[in-house]
């Protein structure tokens, strides 16, 4: 009998590396298609109980998926055309804006040069060849946003027609996973899928009440403030809120930024004061009690996943990242071979730092576990 093949330390490597590389090339090849169908499942799995709920009083299912995407389309359409009006208000000012902060720059160099005693045509000089890199970054990111708006508009379409077909054909869908395992498994498939549908349901339904509770906890402040767009900038900073770290900083720059250019340094601070105390309502109070999950994912696998997103599939990659790492740990926990990574996902010491998945914000949260 033939000696079984050993493969060196070194190969097997190399076959791990060389295979991951193939794996997330087609993932980011394959973007167009896997990230409208991942968005479809998840909104499906959200909609589902709404879905039975219209089947248990005996409407047509083909009715009760159509009633349901159709109260989603009008609800995103109307939260749109608000924006839209909001937004469209923002464009007719931006030339005020574009003048006041050319003053600001102007003063900003008076200042420097007599500060640090350097040239005024030196100062002038950095700042004219800023504005050129800026110039020339900034057309290639429209050029960008152009194309990324057709995909947008693409998958917008796209993502109500594959929840309908997911709605449509889950028993099949669920009875084409029993069937790829063995008849002795399908507890346990069964337990991650119920499993699954527990934590994905409780993270994006908690997800959506604490983005609206935190839009109008910023828009309010704002107002309150006296900055301009406030219900734009204070949804938009909900909606960056979603996106662990970076969005929250991003969430926070912009209307300090239009604050300074409208009204005063200390509105800025104010601003940024308002935000830091919305984060701490946010992070101790909203997030416990409405974005509450069993599953948890530590604080360095959360920022690595996120970042990992972004690089991938972009900004939709960095949403989808912390929900699609859950579903990675409840499927670990469940197969015994892969319980180890399970553990590297979730808690590994005694007494970690972890970030709730039910959360994606960018302060991290110091639980300690039992």
């Amino acid at each position: 009998m033939n000696a079984a093949l050993k493969i060196p330390l070194y190969a097997k490597i190399t076959l791990i590396c060389v295979g991951m590389l193939a794996f997330f090339a087609m993932l980011y090849i394959a973007q167009g298609i896997i990230v409208p169908i991942i968005y479809s499942i998840l909104l499906a799995i959200v909609l589902g109980p709404v879905v039975n709920f219209f089947v248990r009083r005996k409407v047509n299912r083909v009715i009760a998926i159509s009633l349901t995407l159709t109260i989603v389309i009008i609800t995103s359409l109307s939260i749109v055309g608000v924006l839209t009006s909001q937004m469209g208000m923002f464009s007719d000012s931006v030339p005020a804006l574009t003048e006041k902060f050319n003053i600001m720059v102007h003063d900003m160099s008076i200042w420097v040069s007599e500060k640090f005693n350097i040239r005024i045509d030196t100062v002038h000089g950095w700042v004219n060849e800023a504005n050129s890199e800026i110039a020339k970054t900034g057309k290639m990111m429209i050029g960008r946003t152009i194309v990324n708006i057709g995909n947008v508009l693409v998958v917008v379409f796209l993502i109500p027609v594959y929840t309908f077909l997911v709605l449509f054909y889950k028993p099949l869908l669920v009875e084409f996973i029993h069937e790829l395992f063995s008849h002795s498994k399908h507890a346990a498939i069964n337990d991650i899928l119920k499993t699954t549908k527990t934590i994905i349901q409780s993270y994006l339904v908690g997800l959506m009440l604490e983005a609206i509770i935190v839009a109008t906890l910023n828009s309010g402040s704002l107002l309150l403030i006296g900055v301009d767009y406030a219900i734009l900038l204070g949804v938009i900073g909900a909606l960056l809120n979603v996106i662990p770290y970076i969005g929250g900083i991003i969430a926070v720059a912009m209307p300090m930024i239009l604050a300074i250019a409208n009204k005063s340094p200390s509105s800025a601070l104010l601003v940024l004061v308002s935000y830091l105390i919305i984060q701490f309502i946010d992070n101790h109070y909203i997030i416990p009690k409405v974005v509450a999950s069993k599953v948890q994912i530590n604080a360095l696998v959360s920022i690595i996943v996120v970042l990992a997103g972004g690089a991938l599939w972009g900004f939709g990659g960095m949403f989808l990242a912390i929900p699609v790492t859950a579903i990675i740990k409840v499927i670990c926990d469940h197969v015994e071979a892969l319980k180890p990574w399970g553990h590297v996902l979730g808690n590994v010491i005694k007494k970690p730092l972890i970030l709730p998945v039910s959360k994606a914000n960018f302060t991290v949260i110091a639980n300690q576990s039992s």
